[in-house]
Parts: structure tokens; C-alpha cells; sequence
């Protein structure tokens, strides 16, 4: 079993800047991809960025150019940049890992507020 916990999230004002961290604990061995979703209000959980064990990345159109994705497959850590935020990046964040057994783990969840 794979534990997820983030940590990074809070309030931000728009243009401003946040890093999101996530650490894998557990069995982490067989981790593949790491990813961050998030969720706004009323909206379906999105993907915003993912990052296989090799560092291949893909990005959400609407983060490419703003947000980086990148991990420490030593320290079984996924992390998020965040620049040049929008109010519309509003969103409960949630760091998710995939194994190479197809099984996938979620985090709690942190909560990134930009204000206008």
C-alpha cells in the first residue's frame, strides 16, 4: 500500500507563485507515473500535470507554460510548481501515483486559493 501526503497548498494572490509537495510512502516501489489533479468547486476532477519514473511530462493546455512538474524518485517525492497563478487554478490539488500493476493511490487533497 501506497500513503500519500501533500503539503504547499494556500492562498495566493493572482500573478503570485506556490510549490506543491507530495511524499510516497509505503510500498513505493513499483510507483510508474505521479500525478496532480485538481478539483474546483462544482467542476469534475481534472488532470493538471503527470511525470513517468523516466521524466516524461504531460501538461493540462490550460497550466503548459505556467506550471512544472517534476519528482525525486529517491525520496518518492512529486512536486508542482506554480507560477503566474489565475483565479481559475482555484481548486482543491490532490497528488495521485500510479504503479506498474495499474493500481492507484490518491491523496487528501490541498487547497490552493487565488485571490484577484
Amino acid at each position: 500500500q501506497v500513503q500519500l501526503a501533500e503539503s504547499g497548498g494556500g492562498l495566493v494572490q493572482a500573478g503570485g507563485s506556490l510549490r506543491l509537495s507530495c511524499l510516497a510512502s509505503g510500498s513505493n516501489s513499483r510507483i510508474n507515473v505521479m500525478a496532480w489533479y485538481r478539483q474546483a468547486p462544482g467542476k469534475q476532477r481534472e488532470l493538471v500535470a503527470d511525470i513517468t519514473r523516466s521524466g516524461t511530462t504531460n501538461y493540462a493546455d490550460s497550466v503548459k507554460g505556467r506550471f512544472t512538474i517534476s519528482r525525486d524518485n529517491v525520496k518518492n517525492m512529486v512536486f508542482l510548481q506554480m507560477s503566474s497563478l489565475k483565479p481559475e487554478d482555484t481548486a482543491v490539488y490532490y497528488c495521485s501515483v500510479r504503479t506498474v500493476f495499474e493500481t492507484v493511490t490518491w491523496g487528501q487533497g490541498t487547497q490552493v486559493t487565488v485571490s484577484s
